[in-house]
C-alpha cells in the first residue's frame, strides 16, 4: 500500500484548471486568471523584483516556494488588484476553488516623499518607468529593503478559505507569485496596489527639467540674429533703419511702447509654438495607437509586445504607455500574460 498520492502530470493539472475556469466563467465572466508560459514566473523588472522581494525575507522564503507549481499549473483562476488589496481564487484539491484575501499597507507618506526626492531628474518618461528602464542607482533605491517601494512582511497580511493550518498555505503563495506575473502585464498595477500615484515621480522629473531649462535660458548667448531672421522668428516686419550721423533721441514713452509691442509679439509667437508642439505630440500618439490596433487586429493568436515592436517599428518603451491607454479605453484586452487582442 502506497502512502503517496498518484502522480498527476502538468498537462493533466492544466487541463483540470482550464475545465474549472470554463465552468466558472458561466457565472463569473469577469475572471482574470494568471497564465504563465514557460518556466519563468516573471520577466519584467517590476514582476521579478516583486518575487525577489518576497523571497529575500526568511519568514517568507521557506514557505512561498510551495506556490510555484500551483501558479505554473494555472491554478490561480482569478486575481484582481485594488489599492492595498488583492483577491484571488485558487484551485486546490477540493472541488470548489479557495478564496484568498491579501492586504498590503500603502507606502508611508514620509517614505514616498523621500523616494520622490531621490527621483529628481532621473526619470525621463512614464513609458521608461513602466518598462523598468531607469538608472541602476534608482533601481537600488526602489528595491531597498527597508526604505524602498516594496512591502516588508509586517505590511502584508493574508487569509485563505482552505483548511491548511500553516500561516502561508500554498494557495496564498500561488496568489503572491500571481501578483508578480500580473505586474508583467500591467506594471502600473504595482503603484495602484501600494496606494501611490505613479505620475508623482514623473511630474517631479518634469519640474526638475523645466527648472534646468529656465536656468539655461537666463544665460546670455554670443549669437546675434539679423533683422531679417528676427522678423521671421517673431512674425513681424522689420523696417530698414536709416543711417544717422548722430543717433536721434527717443522719448521714454516711445521706448516703453516699443518694448510692449515686441513683448506682445514674442508672447503670441511662443503661444503658437506651444499649440503646434501639442498638436504634433497628439498626432504622433494617435499614429502609434492606430499602428498598435492594426498590428493587434492582424494577429490571429494575439500579439505580444515583441511582435508589436516589430510590426509597428516603435520601441517597447514607447509602446507600454500606448498599450496601457488602449486597455483603459477598452479597445484591447489581455489574451494571456503579455499577449493582446482586440476586445
Amino acid at each position: 500500500m502506497s502512502w503517496y498520492p498518484p502522480y498527476v502530470s502538468v498537462a493533466q493539472k492544466r487541463a483540470k484548471a482550464e475545465k474549472k475556469l470554463k465552468s466558472l466563467r458561466k457565472k463569473m465572466p469577469d475572471l482574470k486568471p494568471v497564465v504563465i508560459e514557460g518556466r519563468t514566473l516573471a520577466t519584467t523588472w517590476w514582476g521579478s523584483s516583486w518575487n525577489k522581494n518576497l523571497e529575500r525575507y526568511a519568514d517568507f522564503s521557506n514557505r512561498i516556494g510551495r506556490g510555484r507549481s500551483y501558479v505554473r499549473h494555472r491554478a490561480v483562476l482569478d486575481l484582481k488588484i485594488k489599492p492595498g488589496k488583492v483577491t484571488a481564487l485558487v484551485l486546490g484539491s477540493a472541488r470548489k476553488p479557495y478564496e484568498i484575501k491579501i492586504d498590503i499597507k500603502p507606502v508611508n507618506p514620509a517614505k514616498w516623499a523621500v523616494l520622490r526626492r531621490d527621483c529628481q531628474g532621473q526619470l525621463k518618461s512614464l513609458q521608461g518607468l513602466l518598462a523598468g528602464k531607469f538608472p541602476k542607482d534608482l533601481a537600488q533605491v526602489f528595491f531597498a529593503e527597508d526604505s524602498g517601494l516594496f512591502p516588508v512582511p509586517e505590511e502584508i497580511s493574508f487569509d485563505c478559505s482552505c483548511p491548511d493550518w500553516a500561516d502561508m498555505c500554498k494557495h496564498v503563495a500561488a496568489a503572491l507569485y500571481g501578483i508578480g506575473a500580473r505586474f508583467d502585464e500591467e506594471p502600473q498595477l504595482f503603484f495602484k496596489l501600494r496606494g501611490v500615484k505613479i505620475e508623482d515621480l514623473i511630474t517631479q522629473a518634469v519640474k526638475d527639467k523645466s527648472k534646468k531649462l529656465l536656468r539655461k535660458s537666463n544665460k546670455k548667448s554670443g549669437k546675434v540674429i539679423d533683422d531679417a531672421d528676427l522678423g521671421a522668428v517673431f512674425g513681424i516686419e522689420m523696417e530698414n533703419e536709416p543711417v544717422f550721423t548722430k543717433k536721434p533721441a527717443v522719448s521714454s514713452r516711445e521706448l516703453k511702447r516699443s518694448r510692449l509691442s515686441v513683448s506682445g509679439s514674442v508672447k503670441k509667437t511662443k503661444k503658437r509654438a506651444q499649440v503646434t508642439a501639442a498638436a504634433k505630440v497628439k498626432s504622433n500618439s494617435e499614429t502609434i495607437s492606430e499602428a498598435v490596433l492594426r498590428a493587434v487586429a492582424a494577429a490571429v493568436d494575439g500579439c505580444t509586445m515583441a511582435q508589436l515592436s516589430t510590426d509597428t517599428g516603435y520601441p517597447r518603451s514607447q509602446l507600454y504607455g500606448v498599450v496601457y491607454r488602449l486597455k483603459q479605453q477598452g479597445k484591447i484586452i489581455n489574451r494571456c500574460r503579455g499577449t493582446y487582442e482586440l476586445k
